[in-house]
């Protein structure tokens, strides 16, 4: 039995987070055995999305235009800027309806120990974009993880010099947790205590 193609789709499924060789030995098997269409929809999905997906010029989320409805939409409080690490964390705190400014993503955090500097996360445009002269307010909203600590600390030094003011998410969220996991109320009220 040839089965350098199989194991090929175990190791791409392997890629994911959170999944281990029986997990994906697991989701190759279902999709080869009982969903082949699903399988050729995933992949067609997945091909789709590696071409069309880009990073928003302004706020570096995905999206496939060259800058999101979020930038663009003109209801937004463009004197508030909410940095989160990952796009998940920026549709975690869309989904609150608390906050109505506009947002950087860093696409990561500050891990010296994995190699991942200011100049990995894009810190430089994110100065740029939080002095472009319209923002007033910068709030960080990095997780309350070690590195997403030492990621909003850096941040802070960085624009508190340049005269901005900076609001850090309360401590109503978990220390530790990623804000994608945190319940919507908890966000909600994170961002209206923020400090």
């Amino acid at each position: 039995m040839d089965t350098n193609a199989l194991e090929a789709l175990i190791q791409a499924l392997r890629r994911l987070p959170g999944v281990g060789v029986k997990s994906a030995q697991r989701m190759a098997f279902h999709l080869l055995q009982h969903d082949r269409s699903g399988a050729q929809t995933l992949s067609y999905a997945l091909a789709h999305a590696t071409q069309a997906v880009r990073h928003c010029e302004r706020c570096h989320t995905f999206t496939e235009s060259v800058v999101c409805a979020t930038c663009l939409d003109e209801r937004r409080d463009v004197a508030k800027l909410c940095v989160v690490e990952t796009p998940a964390d920026q549709s975690a705190v869309e989904r609150t309806g608390a906050y109505k400014g506009l947002y950087f993503v860093l696409m990561g955090k500050l891990s010296p120990l994995d190699g991942i500097g200011p100049h990995d996360i894009g810190l430089k445009k994110l100065f740029d974009r939080a002095l472009d002269g319209r923002v007033q307010e910068v709030i960080l909203a990095t997780n309350f993880t070690a590195e997403g600590e030492a990621t909003a600390h850096v941040i802070s030094e960085g624009l508190k010099a340049r005269g901005l003011h900076l609001t850090r998410l309360a401590r109503g969220v978990p220390v530790g947790s990623e804000l994608e996991y945190v319940d919507l109320g908890t966000i909600a009220h994170a961002l209206v205590d923020r400090r």
